[in-house]
């Protein structure tokens, strides 16, 4: 994963550790793919991978001693372990107190958004289910609007975020920020087939329009507005599927 002023501007997540009878070494998957999470320890060929783009944060379970000679030429880089990244621990519980936000002389004290999803819990709203293929990236797009600020729209496909609509003042804005990125980064075919996971309800239809334009076909969101109907029909139109997932991501 990559982020940029708290946001997952890129993320990536690889299921399968083998294919056609090998695994992948880290560095390959980086340049394949960027945005990939370090969940393995650097290597000296990753190290190499990470050196040549412009990155100030790095965090993994371990490095070798050969990736750190290399990661420690460059300057402004910082590097953190932690353990805890593919291991499938649970990390420690948070601060309970969560985030502060003072406004007015006023502090607002909110929990810290750490409940685990649970796709098996979500509801089907279309006539067509999500392939699972999309199922697959409904789970990572929807796990990735977690970090997002709200209002937030998350594009994934073949398990990669190819596009983000972050910190907008409506959640139509968000669609056509996060489908305008993942077409100048990926082409304008990129979103055929993609997966959509909103933070929050679809206050009205057109933000699922502007992704089903775009050749979006599943979505998962939390449901509850009063225009749930308007979304859902929109979708069932178009032949794509939507999944509620009666929860929501709201962060600011």
């Amino acid at each position: 994963m990559i982020m940029k002023h708290t946001n997952p501007c890129g993320a990536a997540e690889r299921r399968r550790s083998w294919r056609r009878g090998r695994r992948r070494s880290l560095a390959t998957r980086l340049r394949v793919r960027r945005r990939r999470g370090l969940t393995r320890e650097v290597d000296a060929a990753t190290a190499e991978a990470m050196a040549a783009i412009f990155l100030e944060v790095i965090v993994a379970p371990s490095y070798s001693p050969e990736a750190l000679a290399i990661l420690a030429k460059r300057t402004n880089l910082r590097l953190l372990e932690d353990p805890i990244l593919g291991s499938g621990e649970v990390a420690p519980a948070p601060d309970p107190l969560g985030s502060i936000r003072i406004a007015g002389g006023a502090v607002l004290v909110t929990a810290a958004d750490v409940l685990p999803d649970d796709p098996s819990t979500w509801k089907l709203a279309t006539t067509r289910a999500p392939s699972d293929a999309e199922r697959r990236d409904l789970d990572l797009a929807w796990r990735l609007c977690r970090g997002v600020v709200s209002n937030s729209i998350v594009l994934v496909k073949d398990g990669m975020e190819i596009g983000l609509g972050s910190g907008q003042t409506s959640r139509v804005d968000a669609a056509r920020q996060a489908v305008a990125k993942a077409i100048a980064f990926q082409g304008a075919d990129a979103l055929k087939g993609a997966a959509c996971g909103s933070d929050a309800f679809y206050p009205f239809p057109d933000a699922v329009q502007v992704c089903l334009d775009a050749g979006v076909t599943a979505f998962a969101q939390p449901g509850g507005s009063i225009h749930d109907k308007d979304a859902i029909e929109a979708a069932e139109k178009a032949g794509a599927s939507m999944l509620i997932t009666g929860v929501r991501h709201f962060r600011h």
